[in-house]
């Protein structure tokens, strides 16, 4: 028997009596439960009652942690229960939760024992009032919008003329024989590359991507075509999982989708560079009429023929009206140099002529600076400077002999007059020591004050024993 199964059996007993309270402290001793076992009675006893329950509500105060669980509140109006979603369930949603969804549910009642609390395990999902598939497909849609991967500056052109085209989609549809046939009818020199992928279930949509990255490492693949037969929502699922939208967005090759009928609309769709409505529609964009090519160059080949042919006659008339026109020309140029030769030959008598004028023009000057030249006036000059000569040394020695006796006067002068001559008749000068400074008052020096007498022949140093003012006599 289970600890669950004892515990609810002595809760029983407990409170079997009539009456609501306990019997009283002194009778027998009453079994007591903790919470832990009646917290696991109490989960037994709602997940035996309620193993599948079907409920109605709004998302609110939706969790993800790391661990890939989501935790959530379903309420109304008026209650709310607590919700967990494991991660294996959260793998099987086809849509993403979000806070302010209306979903109906499906479940089974449990407590959560570390908190004594209930709520409902969650393990199926579904919008109210529209499909899981619908509500993936638009809230996808938008995500990858805001990322920009629809926008039309991302589209590129087509190619014109390819040579290779690439074919990702199931080998054994209608689709592949369709594209096929249209291909070959139209263009039969085109090559064909073909990724056979599986186009539903589980790991189509991982096919299908990997058949885009390796059809763009070939290198060689001009334009892809990317698609299937029509069928449900369900069936045509693969062409809006992000993977293969991110694919056909990231392809360096001009994608063209052409999944379903013409009424069935995929996130494919939107990636890729064109839509086409349907798989002979894409065979049909991408493949030029070969016939009308060859046609439509057989015709500008004709009218290039015409076009040289009508070109040609054109030159030649041209040609002719050159030739006659050159025949002028040239009697013209014959004529011109005629001309130009008469222009030289009266150039080359005026050059003679001016030649002649200023040749005598030049004899002329010649003869008038040999006139004036001034070697004559020189050999004049040279005749009288003898004479010049001795009369400037005549004028100059008598100016030396003056002068000189002018300076013998003023020596004489300068000799009465200098203090050495005063010296010389018995005089001297006292000067302070060490500067040199003239004594001229007694008060000037001081006893025992050493000075300097400057006499005619030579100085005397002395020392000032006594000062006695008075008369000078």
């Amino acid at each position: 028997m289970s600890s669950q199964t004892i515990a609810k059996e002595r809760l029983t007993n407990t409170y079997s009596s009539s009456s609501f309270f306990p019997p009283a402290f002194d009778g027998p001793p009453r079994p007591t439960l903790t919470v832990s076992e009646f917290t696991a009675m109490v989960r037994a006893s709602l997940e035996a009652d309620f193993t599948e329950v079907w409920l109605e509500g709004e998302i609110s105060n939706l969790r993800a942690p790391g661990s890939g669980h989501l935790y959530c509140t379903l309420k109304d109006q008026s209650s709310q229960i607590r919700t967990v979603i494991f991660r294996s369930a959260v793998l099987r949603l086809r849509f993403g939760l979000e806070d302010g969804l209306q979903v109906i549910v499906r479940g089974r009642l449990s407590v959560y024992e570390p908190r004594g609390e209930y709520q409902l395990i969650l393990d199926h999902l579904e919008p109210k009032g529209r499909g899981a598939l619908q509500l993936a497909f638009e809230q996808l849609k938008r995500r990858l919008e805001a990322e920009g991967l629809f926008h039309a500056q991302r589209k590129r052109s087509l190619p014109v003329f390819p040579w290779t085209v690439g074919i990702v989609t199931s080998p054994t549809g209608a689709a592949v024989r369709d594209l096929i046939t249209v291909l070959q009818r139209r263009c039969p020199i085109l090559k064909i590359v073909i990724a056979p992928v599986q186009v539903q279930g589980t790991e189509a949509a991982e096919q299908i991507a990997s058949a885009i990255h390796a059809l763009n490492k070939l290198g060689s693949i001009d334009v892809m075509i990317v698609g299937r037969g029509g069928g449900s929502m369900e069936d045509l699922w693969s062409f809006n999982e992000e993977a293969v939208v991110r694919a056909i967005a990231a392809s360096r090759i001009p994608i063209i989708s052409a999944v379903g009928h013409e009424t069935d609309v995929t996130l494919a769709d939107f990636a890729a560079d064109v839509r086409a409505p349907t798989p002979s529609a894409a065979a049909e964009i991408v493949a030029p009429v070969l016939s009308e090519i060859v046609e439509r160059l057989d015709m500008l080949e004709t009218r290039c023929r015409q076009a040289i042919t009508s070109q040609c006659l054109e030159r030649n008339q041209r040609l002719d009206l050159m030739s006659v026109h050159m025949a002028s020309i040239r009697f013209r140029i014959l004529r011109e140099a005629q001309h130009v030769d008469d222009v030289v030959a009266a150039m080359r008598e005026a050059i003679r002529a001016k030649l002649k004028q200023v040749t005598a023009t030049t004899q002329e000057w010649s003869h008038a600076l040999a006139s004036a030249s001034p070697e004559g006036r020189v050999r004049h000059g040279m005749a009288i400077v003898p004479q010049l000569r001795s009369r400037l040394m005549g004028a100059m020695s008598h100016d030396l002999k003056r002068n000189e006796q002018h300076a013998h006067a003023y020596l004489d002068r300068l000799n009465s007059l200098s203090p050495l001559a005063i010296l010389a008749r018995g005089y001297g000068i006292l000067e302070t020591m060490p500067h040199g400074q003239t004594i001229r008052d007694i008060n000037h020096v001081s006893i025992g004050e050493q000075i300097r007498a400057r006499l005619a022949n030579g100085q005397l140093r002395c020392t000032v024993e006594e000062v006695s003012p008075g008369s000078s006599v």
